[in-house]
């Protein structure tokens, strides 16, 4: 005969579920121009260069 299941406790049931939704870290690189930190394929915040071309002035482009 089928039997039912035992109650699952909410400190059983969180932990089973918490792993899910971890954020995990976004890989940064480094920018070739000014050194700072950026995400990939995207434009470096602080010198406006992305591909080692001037995407946007800012107070740091030397151009």
């Amino acid at each position: 005969m089928a039997v039912p299941k035992g109650k699952t406790s909410k400190a059983r049931r969180d932990t089973r579920r918490n792993s899910h939704w971890k954020i995990s870290l976004p890989g940064l690189v480094t920018c070739p121009k000014c050194g700072a930190a950026r995400l990939p394929h995207r434009m470096c915040k602080s010198c406006g260069y992305y591909n080692d071309r001037a995407v946007v002035k800012t107070e740091n482009n030397n151009d």
